[in-house]
């Protein structure tokens, strides 16, 4: 009876409220350049759509390191100086490849690109690009994520 109710609650918070999201952790590497800030964005393995490097927390890696960590792995960023502070963050729902959507936060944290290697985990699955932080914005589908772009 009370995991009825509980259940219950849950959806009527979530019509009101919205759907609890994940929280997720993401670079923005960029450079400057003399033609000025390039912003790297990735595809994503399963869509095809350009994106920021992102992934879940890492256990025993603050945020900031967690979201290098997924900029190596995706994007082959080698060395970076990030931010320790959130730039901000964006939402998008994540959807599995069993079906199922899962509503994601994900924080972003700025991180000034310094190397890129040539082979990195991920390398054969997915592109990486340089933009200009106005045609990353145009690339990317994630409101949210646009004006972070645009105001970079």
């Amino acid at each position: 009876m009370i995991n009825i109710v509980r259940t219950t609650l849950e959806s009527a918070v979530r019509v009101f409220t919205g759907p609890e999201r994940q929280r997720q952790v993401a670079a923005l590497c960029y450079r400057d350049t003399q033609a000025g800030k390039k912003v790297l964005l990735v595809t994503s393995r399963g869509t095809g759509r350009w994106i920021v490097p992102k992934g879940w927390p890492i256990k025993g890696l603050d945020d900031p390191d967690a979201a290098l960590q997924e900029a190596w792995e995706e994007a082959g960023v080698e060395s970076a100086e990030v931010v320790a502070d959130p730039i901000g963050h964006y939402k998008y729902d994540k959807k599995r490849s069993d079906g199922e959507v899962t509503p994601v936060k994900a924080q972003v944290y700025l991180a000034e690109v310094e190397s890129l290697s040539e082979s990195y985990p991920e390398d054969h699955q997915r592109e990486r690009h340089w933009f200009s932080p106005d045609e990353a914005a145009s690339r990317v589908h994630e409101p949210e994520l646009k004006a972070i772009l645009r105001d970079l």
